[in-house]
């Protein structure tokens, strides 16, 4: 590789402009394309979430290194709530798992404790216990803006010298003795190197380098939730899942009369065109959403459903982000891509990981992180 080599990184959502601005800091030329404007694609239609709050260590280890970043932009203007992050609990086998995230969770640096069911109403005084052994909470994990977020990143890229394009489509691309000409819907560019943060768009691109990347664009929804009067407490990020097991409902504050609730948890049926899905809440959904919200918050004052909408989770096989090259034989077309609903959180540790592998041809600075190459054990279809 050169010494200041020449990166085109598809996409600017949090994953392409994460793994932008890691390589103009380490002193690569940068030009990030997107075909539509900062922050349009599953970014820009996230709820923002950040937590730590997992039973697997590895997990775990990759919040570490996002939560390190997340603190330095908060130091330096990026806004971030910390309401904390309650992870649910229906078993006792959880409970289990929980008090060794805790432990893990320490010997990182990172504050967590378990609550025990009768306790969870010091966090929630609304809330439901039953059917619950407790609870797995972070007071320092939160949310923040998904179009901030973007909008600083960006601004930093451009700052470190590094070009960001919209509405410039990739439409083809001639490979040369060093690097690739990309075909755009403006003018063609000469690099290097290539980054794939595509998002659900990721598969289309990586078909146009002739490869073959599964990830199934999956569809969530999200609905705002209205209130007569503020709670008198804030809302923080509740979780009805651990490992696939639970509802899938989560909740949180908003402002102080609004929360936010979504399912992390869906069965679909067949991958979404991204070009050509319904971005829009279903008012079926936002009935079985709200039952379920209900169940959980039987007494919350005044609640009514508002404004919904509707984003695209970039899923894998199973469920962990493809980062690195697909084939080893060109290592100078790397992915960073299908982090699922976690790619708000985890794009910090992401575009670290890509960055690695641009510019040192392993991820030197998250070792273990390997384990994230789109592999040919890993790289296969969902269904």
């Amino acid at each position: 590789m050169t010494a200041s080599p020449h990166v085109v990184v598809i996409g600017a959502g949090t994953l392409g402009l994460c793994s932008a601005l890691h390589l103009v800091e380490q002193g690569a030329r940068v030009t990030v394309l997107e075909g539509q404007s900062i922050a349009s694609g599953s970014s820009g239609r996230s709820v923002g979430v950040v937590g730590s709050q997992f039973t697997d260590p590895f997990e775990i280890m990759l919040r570490v290194h996002a939560l390190r970043r997340f603190r330095q932009w908060e130091s330096q203007g990026l806004g971030f709530n910390h309401i904390g992050y309650l992870r649910l609990a229906r078993t006792q086998k959880q409970m289990e798992l929980f008090a060794k995230s805790v432990e893990i969770q320490e010997a990182a640096g990172l504050r967590s404790r378990l609550y025990r069911a009768n306790e969870l109403a010091e966090l929630v005084p609304h809330i439901n216990p039953e059917g619950l052994e407790g609870g797995l909470f972070g007071p320092d994990n939160g949310f923040l803006d998904p179009h901030e977020m973007c909008t600083f990143l960006a601004q930093a890229v451009r700052t470190q010298g590094g070009e960001i394009r919209q509405y410039r489509k990739l439409l083809g691309v001639r490979r040369r003795a060093r690097g690739y000409t990309l075909e755009t819907s403006g003018d063609p560019i000469d690099c290097d190197v290539v980054v794939n943060a595509a998002g659900a768009w990721a598969p289309q691109v990586a078909q146009l380098f002739g490869q073959r990347l599964h990830i199934w664009p999956e569809r969530h929804e999200a609905v705002v939730i209205h209130l007569d009067e503020p709670l008198g407490y804030t809302m923080p990020m509740v979780m009805d899942l651990v490992n696939g097991e639970g509802s899938g409902l989560n909740f949180r504050h908003e402002k102080s009369t609004e929360l936010i609730a979504e399912i992390h948890k869906v069965d679909s049926l067949a991958p979404e065109d991204p070009d050509n899905y319904n971005d829009q809440c279903d008012e079926r959904s936002k009935v079985g959403l709200a039952e379920l919200l209900l169940e959980r918050l039987p007494d919350l004052p005044g609640a009514r459903l508002g404004r919904g909408w509707a984003g695209l989770y970039p899923v894998t096989a199973d469920h962990r982000p493809f980062v690195g090259p697909i084939d080893a034989s060109e290592p100078t077309l790397v992915t960073a891509a299908g982090a699922g609903g976690y790619g708000i959180q985890l794009a910090p540790v992401i575009g670290q990981i890509a960055a690695d592998w641009v510019l040192h041809g392993a991820p030197v600075s998250a070792p273990g992180t390997e384990s994230l190459l789109p592999s040919a054990t890993r790289n296969i279809a969902l269904r």
